[in-house]
């Protein structure tokens, strides 16, 4: 070391190239593909507010609105290459500024505003598009469910615990389930955008500014709910970017568990679904193959998007609560991915869902050989007979070992071991009939007697589609409330940018 200030002896040239080519490109081509109507729309309704609050006066906001406008219409951002001659897409805007008004009038645009609170307005606007996308998606999904739900509301299916047929149901109930769990999906997204819907700018760096700025009009202009109150936040939370990511986690790890369903109900040993042969691949060596291959791309398009938000939320994981680079650019950009793949499962669950049918004669051949109407049997002995529920569990346990034993059913050969277990247990003869005991042990009477709230007989799932059509109902009008609101927030910027440009 010869004392010499390394600063004054330093003679390198922003940009460091490995720098340019591993950091700044990859930044510079994301803002082109991804924020282009952002920076714009920022730049405009940042304008208006400085007219409005007097910041700048009409000639100056005028001269800056034509060149913003020239600058519209005479840049290509697709066609741009990176030179590494600006920082940042934002500093090629503000260059081609100085170059139209000279750097005083240029620079006077960035008044009171900073790349932190742009750069947080710029993702919060490209995410709600995003989110939006995914809602309607999602809605049509709804939809489709309780669509098939109505229409399946009698079906009889088995349904599985633990991998093995356990009780008798309908599809209808079934995919009322789902319906449940979607909807509450869907509200958590919708919980996440209202977090969105709050307008970073003019928070500027970290403390917002000593200028007399009107973050509701810049906010109102945008499209946005309100300004986000706290400025250090607007900055440093981020929970958007979580909120977001975390509910989108959510959805497709419970939409991939019924995707999984679907996979086990249309293997040969179930065959309680039939998959339509529009959904169907054949094996290329194999001619009696019918493999329905959009089972698994849904399954493993369900867990890449469920990993690409994971992956998201793991790099906001430990970042310090500041402004920081860890939230921005690249990964946004990295979370757009799981919107996309997010939208090919919705697209193709929906209409795989409405397509498949119930093949009644396995659903009828797996009901008979595992004995699952069994439950109901013991039920009706303690209503009808006065036995305890454990005795009439162990009557019926006999029952169902006995004729599967014999490979047989409960309907047709139950009644014979049904009467002589009743009698070992109880030392006394039963008193329901063979006609009686067919009667109680039918899937249909299994299902037409639960009754209660959430079961799937008739009522109570007449009930349930109702509920749910109301609150597809409801997503649609909250839905069309956000992008009237939106459409009208661009068009009122529009007409005052409009009003600066023809301003003289």
């Amino acid at each position: 070391m010869d004392g010499t200030d390394s600063r004054l002896a330093d003679r390198t040239v922003f940009p460091d190239p490995v720098y340019k080519e591993t950091v700044l490109r990859p930044l510079f081509d994301g803002a082109k593909a991804h924020h282009v109507e952002g920076f714009r729309a920022i730049d405009r309704a940042h304008l208006v507010m400085l007219l409005e609050t007097g910041i700048l006066d009409a000639t100056q906001a005028a001269s800056i609105a034509r060149a913003l406008d020239a600058i519209d219409r005479e840049v290509d951002p697709s066609s741009l290459v990176y030179t590494g001659e600006v920082e940042d897409f934002f500093f090629l805007i503000e260059r081609e500024l100085k170059a139209r008004l000279g750097p005083d009038l240029a620079g006077r645009l960035h008044t009171a505003r900073s790349r932190n609170d742009i750069d947080h307005t710029l993702f919060k606007l490209a995410l709600k598009t995003h989110i939006d996308t995914l809602l309607a998606k999602a809605h049509a999904l709804l939809d489709a469910l309780v669509d098939k739900a109505e229409r399946e509301q009698a079906t009889l299916i088995v349904a599985y615990t633990h991998g093995q047929p356990a009780q008798p149901s309908t599809l209808g109930h079934y995919l009322s389930a789902a319906i449940e769990v979607l909807i509450r999906d869907m509200e958590r997204i919708e919980a996440a955008r209202n977090i969105v819907d709050l307008s970073p700018m003019g928070a500027a760096a970290i403390t917002t500014s000593g200028f007399p700025i009107d973050r509701a009009r810049v906010a109102e202009l945008l499209g946005f709910a309100a300004p986000l109150r706290n400025s250090y936040s607007c900055i440093a939370a981020a929970d958007y970017i979580t909120a977001t990511y975390s509910a989108i986690e959510l959805m497709f790890l419970h939409l991939g568990r019924v995707i999984q369903d679907l996979q086990f109900w249309t293997a040969f040993e179930v065959g309680q679904i039939y998959v339509p042969n529009a959904f169907v691949q054949i094996s290329s060596i194999m001619p009696q193959k019918r493999n329905p291959v959009p089972v698994e791309h849904m399954r493993h398009l369900a867990s890449q998007t469920m990993g690409r938000a994971r992956t998201v939320l793991d790099v906001m994981h430990n970042t310090p609560f500041t402004d920081m680079n860890d939230s921005e650019g690249e990964t946004q950009a990295m979370g757009y991915e799981a919107f996309a793949s997010a939208a090919r499962v919705l697209d193709l669950l929906a209409a795989f869902v409405a397509a498949i049918q119930v093949d009644p004669t396995r659903v009828a051949d797996n009901i008979r050989r595992s004995c699952i109407t069994i439950t109901e049997l013991a039920d009706t002995l303690v209503r009808s007979e006065g036995l305890s529920f454990r005795q009439a569990h162990e009557i019926a346990a006999t029952v169902a070992k006995t004729v599967v034993a014999a490979g047989g059913g409960l309907a047709k050969e139950g009644y014979g071991p049904f009467v002589a277990a009743f009698r070992h247990a109880t030392g006394r003869g039963a008193t329901l009939s063979r006609e009686d005991y067919e009667k109680i042990v039918s899937p249909e009477h299994f299902v037409a007697v639960r009754g209660r709230y959430g079961g799937p007989a008739p009522e109570p799932m007449a009930d349930a589609l109702d509920a749910y059509r109301q609150r597809s109902a409801a997503f649609a009008a909250d839905a069309g409330a956000r992008a009237r609101a939106e459409s009208a927030a661009a068009a009122q910027l529009a007409e005052r940018f409009k009003a600066l440009l023809e301003a003289r």
